[in-house]
């Protein structure tokens, strides 16, 4: 009962907290601090998870004393039969709950939440690099629209041979950073190149980034320093190209607190034809990158605290080979293998996405010691 006990400890120590943000919510002068209100709201529902397993835990301890008391006094054989198939059905409920209870009370990533930024570049390998960086694109869209999340370019720079050597784009639904932070770091292909003469296998890379895209309210940008320019966008003809001056440019002085030197940040947006869209998604890029920028910081200061490979954000590890020939996918990071490539390249990804998540999920108990 040692397990039951600390689990129930713990649980208890979180009531009075969850009956404490409860009434905060309510309170007219927090909701009326809009930052401090979203992050009692999300406790709250993060504890209101928490109480509904913890009635479930003490249902399913007390539906075990009366089995057993049932079974030791009654003599009626169909109330000791029923007793039994009771006392079956909470002891195979029991670890099942503790396991649940144990991931909800390890903290998850404030982060995770969010919606993301996705950024894919070709790496080594040249036409071949961007041409992959291309086909990830795809794959990622393609997933997107199995999860129903909304998926908007938001720069995109094509390779000569088609692809791209780099497209961003903005990730809108639900966890969607939560999901895709796992696909951070360099993407390795093996196959014959379209360009090949002779039929051998050329092995190229593509990094993908995945960022959490910043709220308004966490980054304070002085809008009034940033210095605006509008040009003509160029375009594939139409009657609007070349006239109205829609794309906008950036400029704005920014104190990095990593280095304390000032750095100019530069942002073109050109995607859309109305110059006020095209403002405002720059001002998202903007917000977004300075969020890295000071998070970076925030994202070292966990790596070295978190033991797993699994989810470092690093950048710069090879987590994952497709190899064409034999129609492979392998993920470094966790040993998994699949033979499943045309459909995996068609968005098919949930699969290796929840085998992450539940060797990190390994990790993370390991580290809190539940």
């Amino acid at each position: 009962m040692a397990d039951n006990n600390t689990i129930l400890e713990k649980l208890d120590g979180l009531v009075a907290r969850f009956e404490e943000v409860s009434t905060l919510i309510t309170d007219p002068a927090v909701i009326a601090d809009q930052k401090r209100y979203v992050k009692l709201t999300k406790e709250y529902k993060e504890l209101g998870d928490l109480m509904g397993a913890r009635k479930q835990y003490m249902q399913t301890l007390v539906g075990i004393d009366e089995a057993k008391q049932l079974l030791a006094n009654e003599t009626d054989p169909e109330m000791k039969e029923m007793a039994r198939e009771e006392l079956v059905a909470c002891e195979e409920r029991l670890p099942q709950l503790e396991e649940e209870i144990k991931l909800m009370l390890v903290p998850a990533d404030p982060q995770d939440s969010r919606n993301a930024i996705l950024e894919i570049r070709g790496g080594t390998g040249g036409d071949e690099a961007a041409l992959f960086a291309g086909d990830l694109f795809r794959m990622y869209s393609k997933y997107c629209d199995i999860k129903g999340w909304r998926m908007e370019v938001s720069s995109a720079n094509e390779g000569a041979a088609g692809g791209f050597k780099e497209i961003i784009c903005s990730v809108t639904g639900d966890n969607v950073y939560g999901t895709l932070k796992y696909e951070s770091g360099v993407h390795r292909v093996q196959r014959v190149p379209a360009t090949e003469t002779q039929g051998r296998v050329h092995t190229s890379a593509a990094s993908v980034a995945v960022l959490p895209e910043a709220e308004e309210f966490d980054v304070v940008i002085n809008e009034g320093e940033i210095k605006w320019d509008t040009f003509r966008s160029g375009g594939a003809g139409g009657q609007n190209v070349n006239k109205v001056e829609s794309g906008v440019r950036l400029r704005y002085n920014w104190k990095n607190p990593l280095t304390g030197v000032v750095e100019e940040i530069l942002i073109e947006c050109t995607e859309t034809r109305d110059q006020p869209k095209n403002k405002e998604r720059a001002l998202s890029r903007l917000r977004t990158f300075i969020y890295d920028k000071e998070h970076q910081k925030y994202i070292d200061d966990i790596a070295s605290k978190r033991k797993t490979m699994v989810s470092t954000g690093d950048r710069s590890a090879k987590i994952r080979t497709y190899n064409y020939p034999q129609g492979r996918i392998t993920d470094h990071r966790i040993n998994y293998t699949i033979y499943n490539l045309a459909a995996f390249m068609d968005g098919e990804i949930q699969d290796c996405i929840d085998h992450l998540i539940v060797a990190e999920n390994a990790e993370r108990l390991k580290e809190s010691e539940l």
